[in-house]
Formats: C-alpha cells, structure tokens, sequence
C-alpha cells in the first residue's frame, strides 16, 4: 500500500514538490506540548480540597482527572486528521482559543458538574499542542532526528508537570483551587499570542479529507499496520502504569500516610526529574543507538520499577519515600520509552503523521482514564491497590514490544 492510499492528495498540490519547511522554535514545542500536561496536573494536589469545597465525594473530585483524560483522548483524534487537511498552525490557534475557554469557566464554577465541564473545554483546547506539537517535529525533521528532538522537547517539557502539582497546591493554600484554573489562562494566553506571531506552517503538502469516510480509512489504514499497533501499545500500556500512580497516590499520601498536599506535590518533581532524565538519555542516544534498542531499555527500566512497587507495597512498611522510589524507575524508563515509540509510530505513514500522532495520543489517554478509574476505586490509602495497578500495564509494554520487535522484522 503505498504512504498516500487512505487519502488522496490535496487537489491544489497534487504532483507538485513539497515546499520546504520551517523547523519550529524548540522553546514554543516545549510550551504548546506541555500545556495539557500541566493542565492536568495542577490540580491533582487540590483534590481532596476540591471534594470538601464543593461539598462531594473523592470520587466525584477525581472525575475532574478521568473526564479530562477522556477529552484529551477524544480531542487528539480530531486535531490529528484535520490538521493533515488544513494545517498545523490554525488548528492549534483554534485549540488555544477553546482552551481559554474552558479555564475562565472552571474559574467561576459554582458546581462540581460544571467543574467537569470546564474540565473537559480545557482538555479538548488543552491536547492540541500535545498531539500537533508531535506532528510538526516528524514534518520538521526525519524519524531518527525526530526521536532526538522529541527528546530534547520531553526533557524540558517535564518542567511543566514538575512545577503544576507544586504551584497548585500552594495556590490552593493561599488562594483556593480557582486559582490554580486562573493560572492555566494566565499561561495560555500568551501561548495563544506567541503561536500566531512565533510559529511557523510545518506541513508541506496537505491532504483531502472527503468526509468521515475518509476520516475513517485513515485511521483503518494506521491499525492494519502491525508495528503502528505495537508501538501504539507500548505508549498506551507505559501512560497506564503513570496514570495508576496518580490516581491512588493524592489518597495514598495526604489520607493513607497523613502528609500535606504540598509534600505530595514536591514528591511529584522527583517523578518529572527521572521522566526529564529519561528523555534526556533519547535525546542523546537515539541517532546514534537506533529507537528499537531505545525501546528494550526504557521498557525493561519501567517494569522493573513497577515489580519494586508491589514488593515495596508487600513486604516493606509504609513510607513516602518507598512509595515514591519505584515510580520515579519507571518514570526514567518511560521518558526513554515513550519518545521513542512515539517517533516510530508517527514514521510508519509519514504523510498521515497528525493522525498518527491523534490515534497514539488518544489511545494513551483513553488508556490512562481507565487506569484512573480502576485504581481509584480499588485504592483504600495503602498503596497495595495501586502498586498492583502499575504492574499489570508494565507487563502489557513487555507483550506490546515484542509484538512490535516482530512487525518491524
């Protein structure tokens, strides 16, 4: 099947040159690709607050991470196809736009389904520089590179979940958790402003997309590639063990262990410091080492860290320290993993690489928002739910890499 079969190219373009493109500014891919990130993020601190401000259920508060997942999953398989049609740029102007929306909203949120659907608003705007930030880096530079540049962005983009959990639960100490909703318009403003002045077109030829029939191939077309599907499951599979994590730990650490939200939070940079570290270690050796050898280390780091998790949970006492230490293995596995399976994934169709990167994105996330809600039901503030959660997933990215070490033979 040839790269362009599902779908036709654009009628303006067809037999013509792609015209060159213009690499985009690593500082603003770090920006626009951290955004969701620390949207999601800087509220985690805040939810045992949230619960008793709105006067409902820990349950219900994390339903403000589940939905948010949910909306970032459903969002980057919209971006995706439709920025191969009209472009990189308009698209993640019109995402920043609803984005901003959705934060003023959550700010003045009196009820916590309104919160949910403030949630959801920022999440749809939120994952555009997410999935299109990924997409203009395979535009910009070849898959070998781009597993680089990936790197390089992931490993200054952990700033923002380093910094989201410790920023928020200091304003809700201060301010209350609306000012950690402020604060996502506060940065997403000026986002907006520098994306139309600073960032430049990225897709050399665009694609039609007659329709849902279209929309629908080219997705068919992605999944009925075996190693798309493998590389597909590593991410999804290492984003679940995370995601595991951060739902049973808000519980775990401020009602199970009875330290403070900020604790929590600075516990956290530990994590983003391992993932930078990660991802750093791509940014390195990718050229040179090849995504494939890339893959077998941060995938074996990562399950690693989380057969620690269960045994520390089992046989250890309960400590923040052993609680926190096998997440932060699996966090440098992960920032090596997951720049790498991303890259490959986005390679298999060079001329579908938004979609690409839409699919994968949204596999992660669909992925993670059903972790949420396992391990948050399962958690009891012992750690042992939660260990148990990021053990099954690990075990996934053993079965999702060998599938693909064989698709790609």
């Amino acid at each position: 099947m040839r790269a362009s079969a599902p779908w036709p190219r654009c009628g303006g373009c067809a037999g013509s040159r792609p015209m060159p493109v213009t690499k985009p500014p690593i500082w603003l891919l770090v920006a626009m690709t951290g955004l969701g990130p620390f949207t999601m993020q800087i509220l985690m601190p805040c939810l045992p607050a949230l619960a008793t401000a709105l006067a409902v259920s820990y349950a219900t508060a994390q339903l403000t991470l589940s939905i948010y997942l949910i909306g970032v999953a459903f969002g980057q398989l919209l971006y995706g196809p439709l920025s191969d049609r009209f472009g990189r740029k308009p698209l993640l102007s019109l995402g920043l736009v609803f984005y901003l929306f959705g934060s003023a909203l959550a700010v003045v949120s009196p009820w916590a389904w309104l919160l949910v659907v403030a949630r959801v608003m920022q999440a749809l705007g939120g994952c555009a520089g997410l999935v299109l930030g990924r997409a203009m880096i395979r535009d910009a530079w070849s898959r070998e590179q781009s597993a680089s540049v990936m790197g390089i962005v992931s490993t200054a983009m952990s700033v923002a979940p380093m910094v989201a959990p410790l920023l928020g639960s200091l304003l809700e100490e201060w301010f209350g958790w609306r000012a950690t909703m402020a604060a996502c318009f506060a940065f997403g403003l000026p986002l907006l402003l520098a994306v139309r002045w600073r960032l430049p077109e990225t897709l050399a030829q665009r694609v039609d997309m007659p329709g849902l029939e279209g929309f629908v191939r080219a997705h068919v077309a992605l999944l009925r590639v075996p190693a798309f599907r493998g590389y597909c499951a590593i991410t999804a599979c290492t984003t679940s063990i995370f995601f595991a994590f951060a739902a049973g730990a808000p519980l775990v650490v401020v009602e199970g262990l009875g330290h403070a939200a900020t604790t929590f939070a600075l516990a956290l940079m530990f994590i983003s410091v391992a993932w930078s570290a990660g991802a750093f270690t791509t940014a390195r050796l990718a050229a040179r080492r090849g995504t494939m050898r890339l893959l077998h280390w941060g995938v074996g780091i990562g399950t690693a860290g989380a057969v620690l998790a269960v045994a520390f949970m089992l046989f250890l006492p309960a400590h923040i320290a052993l609680f926190f230490l096998p997440m932060v293995i699996v966090a440098y596995g992960n920032g090596i993993t997951q720049p790498n399976a991303i890259a490959a994934s986005v390679s298999v169709r060079p001329t579908l690489a938004g979609t690409a990167s839409g699919l994968i994105g949204s596999t992660q996330m669909a992925a993670g928002a059903v972790m949420t809600v396992v391990a948050g039901s399962l958690e009891d503030g012992s750690g042992v739910a939660t260990a148990f959660c990021m053990l099954v997933p690990a075990l996934g990215t053993q079965l999702a890499l060998a599938y693909a070490r064989r698709a790609a033979i």
